[in-house]
This record gives C-alpha cells, sequence and structure tokens, in this order.
C-alpha cells in the first residue's frame, strides 16, 4: 500500500485534509464521515463517486435522526 495507511493519498491530494476539517470544526463521528466520503468521493479503487456519496448521505441521514430526536424530548 502506497502512502500513509491512516491518511492516504486520496484525502491529501489539496492542502486541507479531512482530518483538517473535522478538527477545526469540532465535528463528531457522524458529521467526520460525512466530510470523509465527500472528500474521497470517487477517488478509492474499488468505490465509486455514487457508492462514497451515498455513504456520506447515510452518515448524515444519521445525524439528521439523532438531532431530530433531541428536538422531540
Amino acid at each position: 500500500m502506497e502512502g500513509n495507511y491512516i491518511k492516504p493519498d486520496y484525502y491529501n491530494d489539496t492542502d486541507i485534509t479531512p482530518f483538517d476539517v473535522i478538527d477545526a470544526w469540532c465535528l463528531d463521528f457522524y458529521l467526520g464521515n460525512v466530510i470523509k466520503y465527500i472528500k474521497r468521493a470517487g477517488k478509492k479503487d474499488n468505490n465509486s463517486r455514487l457508492q462514497d456519496l451515498k455513504k456520506a448521505q447515510e452518515y448524515l441521514s444519521a445525524e439528521i435522526q439523532r438531532e431530530e430526536a433531541k428536538h422531540e424530548s
């Protein structure tokens, strides 16, 4: 495997990485994954852009459900 297995090349092709955004914005697991999947969309071997965007959507939907649950209480 080339590059850093924790921060693969498809996350490091720009000056700002998902780690930078997640840390700067203090994002939780769900929203951090949204950023991660949007950033790598279509760049990871064996993952299409559509697959990664659907993964981002799944994590965003989970975060929306959590937020809605807070407001139902």
